[in-house]
C-alpha cells in the first residue's frame, strides 16, 4: 500500500472484528518492539517518548485523548465541563470525579489522595520533573472525599485538560512513591521500574534499555480486557530491524516509529505480513541550539548551565545563519517522502494553531555567509571561520538512526559551505532519550552545541508544549537534569505570554498567542530550528487487530482493545 493512500486514511483501524465474546487473556501473547528501548517506566523522570509510551500500558491519567484529539475519561467518571458543573464559571476550578471501585494492580483502592500526591511529586521544589508543564498554573489541589479531586488554578484556565490528562501526566500510587519525593525520586529504582498502576497490564520484569515483560492486570476495571494475557515490549536495535520483524518475518506484532526512507518501508510492506499505519500530528524533527556553554573544560555541574552563556550560539545571527544554510525540502524528500512536510514551525498543528511562518523554507547559502560576516566571523585557515582567535566549530549530536545520520551528513556539508566546522556525534537512542542524571549523553543534559530530535505533545492544545520553554523549566544539576527547556531559553516576555495563554479562553485569541510564542522560538530567536513535520509511521502484523494510530496520546493508548486476528 502506498504511503499516499495511508495518509488519506490516517488513523484508520484494521478491518477485522473481534470475536463477539471476549475473555481477559484469551489471546495469549503480544510482542511489541520499540527500537528506542525504555529506560524507565516513570514518565515523570523522562520526557523521552519511548518511556512515556511504555509506561502508558501500566499508568493512566484521569483522562486521555482519542485519535481525533477528543478528551475521554479513563479513571474519571466523566469529563468535567461547564454544563455538568465540573468546571467553575470563573474557569479557575475543575472538579474531577473518579469512577467507583477502581483498584491499583495490587488490589488496593484508587483514591483522590493519589492524584493530589502525584501533583506534589512533580511540583516538589527540590526535585526535577520531566512533565512539569502539565501542571502549569495550579495553585492547590483539594480532596474533599476519596472520589473527588478539585484543582484550583491561580488564573482562569480555559484549557484545564493538562494535569492528569494523557500519557505524559498519569496518576502515581501514593503508597508506592511517597518515599520518592524531591531528590529521592531518581533513587527509587524499584518504584520507577515496576510502578503499580491501573492500566490494562502490570510489569513482571523490567530490564533497563532492553525489555519489559508484562501480564494482564487482574484488577483492571473491564473484566473482559485486555484480550492479551502477556506482553513483551522489546527495546533496542534500529528502526530497520524493527520494521522487518513485523512486516517481513512476523516475529513481532507491532513496531513503533519506523523512521526509515519511504522506499525502504514500501519494500518491506510488500512482503505481505503486515501493514504500515501513518498519521500526521505534531511530531517535528528539529535542531535545538544550546544557549549555554557545554565545554568539557568547565567544571562538572557548570557545563550547559546558565552560569556560562554559549561563546558562539549566544549570537542570534549565528543561529539564523545555521538555519538559512539548510535545505529542508531535500531533507524531507530523502528522509520521509510523502510522510513528511518541510516546516518552520515548532507547533505545526492543529491548523488553527499553526503559524504562517515560511521564512526558512528557501535555502540561502549566500545570505548565511553574509550574516556570519556581519557577526564578525571571517574565513580563516581551511575555509573555517574565525573570530577573536576562536574557530567556528560545533559539536552536533543526535540519536543513532539511519535517517538522522543522513540528515547530519547533509547539514554538516551545508554548514561547511558557509565556513562552519562540524563534529558529528551519535548516541544510542535508549541513552539519548533516557532520564539518567548520571549520563553525559542525554538530550536533557545537552553536552553538545546543537542536537537533533523530535517529540510531540498530548492532545490538540499546544499550551503545555509551549510552556516547556519557560525559564523555570531549564534542566540542571539542581533538578537532577530534569526539565523540558533543553536549550536553556529564558525570555521574560515569553513567560508572560504563557501566562496570558493560560487565561485566554476564546479559541481564536488562544491561537494568535500560540502563534506568537511559536514565532518567538523559531522566526525571531532561532533557538529552535524546525526541519520536517513528520507523519508518525508504525506497523502492525496482519494478525493483530484493534490498532488505531493516535498522534495525540500514546500510540499504545488502546492496547486494552487489541486482539488476535484468526485466519
Amino acid at each position: 500500500m502506498k504511503l499516499r493512500t495511508l495518509l488519506m486514511g490516517a488513523a484508520a483501524g484494521v478491518a477485522f472484528a473481534p470475536a463477539a465474546f471476549a475473555e481477559r487473556g484469551a489471546d495469549g501473547q503480544v510482542n511489541i518492539i520499540y527500537w528506542q528501548a525504555p529506560s524507565t517506566m516513570n514518565p515523570y523522570l523522562s520526557s523521552g517518548t519511548k518511556d512515556v509510551e511504555a509506561s502508558s500500558l501500566v499508568l493512566e491519567g484521569l483522562a486521555g485523548f482519542t485519535e481525533t484529539g477528543e478528551v475521554i475519561p479513563r479513571l474519571a467518571a466523566e469529563i468535567p465541563s461547564l454544563e455538568n458543573g465540573g468546571i467553575s464559571e470563573d474557569l479557575k476550578t475543575v472538579t474531577w470525579k473518579l469512577k467507583e471501585g477502581l483498584k491499583w494492580s495490587d488490589g488496593t483502592p484508587v483514591t483522590s489522595a493519589d492524584a493530589k500526591f502525584t501533583a506534589e511529586y512533580c511540583l516538589h521544589p527540590e526535585g526535577g520533573c520531566a512533565q512539569a508543564a502539565r501542571y502549569e498554573g495550579i495553585e492547590s489541589i483539594e480532596t474533599p472525599d476519596d472520589l473527588t479531586v478539585v484543582i484550583n488554578f491561580r488564573e482562569p484556565r480555559p484549557n484545564p485538560f493538562t494535569a492528569f490528562t494523557g500519557a505524559q501526566s498519569p496518576v502515581l500510587q501514593k503508597a508506592q512513591f511517597e518515599a520518592c519525593l524531591g531528590p529521592a525520586a531518581s533513587t527509587c529504582t524499584e518504584q520507577n521500574f515496576n510502578p503499580i498502576g491501573t492500566g490494562p497490564f502490570r510489569v513482571t520484569s523490567f530490564r533497563t534499555n532492553d525489555v519489559v515483560s508484562l501480564e494482564a492486570n487482574t484488577e483492571y476495571r473491564d473484566p473482559a480486557k485486555p484480550r492479551f494475557a502477556t506482553v513483551t515490549l522489546k527495546g533496542g536495535g534500529d528502526a530497520a530491524a524493527a520494521a522487518r520483524s513485523v512486516l517481513e518475518t512476523g516475529e513481532y506484532d507491532y513496531a513503533w516509529n519506523l523512521q526509515l526512507a519511504p522506499d525502504v518501508l514500501a519494500g518491506m510492506e510488500a512482503a505481505g505480513r503486515g501493514k504500515l499505519v501513518v498519521a500526521f500530528g505534531t511530531l517535528v524533527e528539529r535542531i535545538e541550539m544550546n544557549l549555554t556553554d557545554p565545554s568539557s573544560s568547565l567544571p562538572e555541574g557548570e557545563r550547559s548551565t546558565t552560569q556560562h552563556p554559549h561563546p558562539i550560539l549566544s549570537d542570534e545571527r549565528v543561529r539564523r545563519a545555521l538555519s538559512m544554510a539548510i535545505d529542508r525540502s531535500l531533507l524531507t524528500e530523502i528522509g520521509y517522502g510523502e510522510a513528511g512536510r518541510p516546516t518552520c514551525n515548532y507547533v505545526p498543528a492543529p491548523e488553527i494553531f499553526a503559524s504562517d511562518n515560511t521564512d526558512c523554507l528557501e535555502q540561502d547559502i549566500e545570505g548565511a555567509k553574509a550574516l556570519l560576516e556581519e557577526a564578525g566571523w571571517t574565513v580563516g585557515a581551511g575555509g573555517i571561520r574565525e573570530k577573536d582567535g576562536a574557530r567556528l566549530s560545533l559539536l552536533f549530536q543526535t540519536s543513532v538512526n539511519a535517517v538522522r545520520q543522513d540528515f547530519q551528513a547533509l547539514i554538516k556539508q551545508w554548514w561547511s559551505e558557509i565556513g562552519v566546522e562540524t563534529e558529528l556525534k551519535t548516541v544510542d537512542p535508549s541513552v539519548f532519550f533516557g532520564g539518567d542524571a548520571g549520563s553525559p549523553d542525554t538530550f536533557q543534559k545537552f553536552y553538545a552545541d546543537v542536537e537533533m530530535y523530535a517529540n510531540n505533545f498530548d492532545g490538540t492544545d499546544p499550551e503545555p508544549y509551549l510552556a516547556q520553554l519557560t525559564c523555570e523549566k531549564i534542566p540542571g544539576p539542581d533538578t537532577q537534569w530534569q526539565g523540558e527547556n533543553v536549550n536553556r531559553y529564558c525570555n521574560e516576555e515569553y513567560d508572560a505570554l504563557i501566562v496570558e495563554l493560560g487565561r485566554t479562553g476564546e479559541i481564536e485569541q488562544r491561537a494568535e498567542i500560540a502563534k506568537e510564542l511559536n514565532d518567538m522560538l523559531t522566526r525571531e530567536s532561532m533557538t529552535i530550528v524546525p526541519l520536517v513535520d513528520r507523519g508518525r509511521v508504525s506497523a502492525h502484523s496482519n494478525r493483530l487487530g484493534g490498532v488505531i494510530l493516535n498522534t495525540w496520546d500514546s500510540e499504545l493508548w488502546n492496547a486494552s482493545d487489541w486482539y488476535r486476528v484468526t485466519e
